[in-house]
């Protein structure tokens, strides 16, 4: 019953930076661990960061640690990912995600729920 949609999504120069927004419905968002996970052309769908219920709790893939951020407004019901110093293969498909994860980093079993998607291309 949670509806997940991504926004601020396109391209962007390699070195740029870009801001992702994840709005639910449906539910109250505090009572969800959420994530943002990506999937690049040819390649298998990879968690990118959680966030805890609270958003209290950050973790990160080794591949965009110190160069993302998530973030959590529950009031808003959004979560955000902050994304710098893009690289041209930070290139994919993004989905936000909810799940119970806590305090763990997200993986793909504990997705409850998923969004359908926002496209981010880094030029070279």
């Amino acid at each position: 019953q949670v509806q997940l949609v991504e926004s601020g999504g396109g391209l962007v120069q390699a070195g740029g930076s870009l801001r992702l927004s994840c709005a639910a419905s449906g539910h109250t968002l505090s009572i969800y661990a959420m994530g943002w996970f990506r999937q690049a052309p040819g390649k298998e769908r990879e968690i990118v960061a959680s966030i805890s219920r609270s958003g209290g709790v950050t973790n990160y893939a080794d591949s965009v640690k110190g160069r993302f951020t998530i973030s959590r407004d529950n009031a808003k019901n959004t979560v955000y990912l902050e994304m710098n110093s893009l690289k041209p293969e930070d290139t994919g498909e993004y989905y936000c995600a909810a799940g119970s994860w806590s305090y763990r980093l997200a993986a793909m079993d504990g997705v409850a729920y998923w969004g359908k998607g926002a496209l981010v291309t880094v030029s070279s």
